[in-house]
C-alpha cells in the first residue's frame, strides 16, 4: 500500500519560521513545540506529526487546513466528532484516515470512492453484509479484502473472480463442504488449496488432476478405497503418500 505521507529524513527539511507561528508566544515558550522537530508549521509530516501527538487539542483547528498531509494527520488526532464533520475531502490520504476513524455504519459514502486504497479500509472495516457491494471491484485487492470477510454464504459468488489471488482467499474461506465448484479451476495453485480442504469424498474426484501435487494433496484425504488409483503414480511423493495410508490401514486392520 502507497502513502503519500513525506518520508524526507528531518536534516533537508528546513525550519519553519517561528516568527509566523501564532503558537510561538506560548508553546515554544513552554517547550511543546520544538523548531526543526516538533512543528506544526512545517511541511514536514513527521513534525507535524508529533506536534499534534504532543497538543492533540490543536488538531481539530487544522482539520481544514490547505495543505494536504497536515488534514491527513490532524484527522488522527482530532476529536471525532470533529472528523465526522468534515464531509468530503479532496485528497485521497486524508479520506483513507478519516475512513479509518468513521464509526462502521457511516462508511457507506466512502463504499465507491475513487482510491482504491480507500476503498481497501471500507472493506476491513464495514459490517460484513455489508461487504456484497465491493465484490465487484475493479481493483484485485479490495476484493480480495472481500473475500476475508465475505459471510460464507455469498462468498460462492466469488468463486469465479478473474484475479487468481482472490480465488486462493475464497478457498481458503469457504467451508470444507462447499470447495467442489472450484474443483475444476484453472489455476493450479486454486485447486491445491480446495484439494487439501475439501471433504474426503469430494477429494476423490482431484485424484486424477492433471498437477502432481494437487494428487498429493487430494491423496492425504480421500477415501482409502479410492487412492488405490495412485499407487503407481508417477510421482514418488505421490505413491509415498498412498502407501503410507494403505499400509497404516493394513497394519491397523491386523491389529484388530
Amino acid at each position: 500500500m502507497t502513502s503519500r505521507f513525506s518520508s524526507s529524513p528531518p536534516m533537508e527539511v528546513k525550519l519553519a519560521d517561528c516568527n509566523v507561528c501564532p503558537h510561538r508566544d506560548t508553546l515554544l515558550v513552554n517547550g511543546r513545540c520544538v523548531p526543526g522537530d516538533i512543528c506544526l508549521i512545517a511541511q514536514s509530516g513527521r513534525q507535524i506529526d508529533r506536534f499534534l501527538r504532543r497538543n492533540p487539542e490543536l488538531a481539530q483547528d487544522c482539520l481544514r487546513d490547505a495543505f494536504w498531509e497536515r488534514r491527513a494527520i490532524a484527522a488522527r488526532y482530532a476529536p471525532l466528532d470533529a472528523v465526522q464533520k468534515m464531509g468530503w475531502d479532496k485528497d485521497e490520504v486524508v479520506r483513507r484516515v478519516v475512513a479509518s476513524r468513521l464509526p462502521i455504519a457511516e462508511l457507506g459514502d466512502y463504499l465507491h470512492d475513487v482510491d482504491r486504497e480507500v476503498r481497501m479500509t471500507v472493506a476491513e472495516r464495514i459490517a460484513p453484509e455489508r461487504l456484497s457491494a465491493l465484490i465487484s471491484d475493479l481493483d484485485y485487492l479490495v476484493r480480495l479484502q472481500v473475500a476475508k470477510r465475505l459471510p460464507h454464504g455469498q462468498l460462492p459468488r466469488m468463486a469465479h473472480d478473474p484475479d487468481r489471488e482472490v480465488r486462493k482467499e475464497v478457498a481458503r474461506q469457504l467451508p470444507s463442504f462447499a470447495l467442489r465448484p472450484m474443483a475444476h479451476d484453472e489455476d493450479v495453485e486454486v485447486r491445491r488449496i480446495v484439494a487439501a480442504r475439501m471433504l474426503p469424498e469430494d477429494a476423490a474426484a482431484m485424484l486424477t488432476d492433471t498437477d502432481w501435487l494437487v494428487r498429493l494433496e487430494a491423496a492425504k484425504h480421500a477415501p482409502l478405497e479410492a487412492i488405490t488409483c495412485l499407487v503407481d503414480d508417477c510421482e514418488p511423493d505421490v505413491c509415498a503418500v498412498v502407501h503410507r495410508r494403505l499400509n497404516g490401514f493394513l497394519l491397523e486392520d491386523e491389529h484388530d
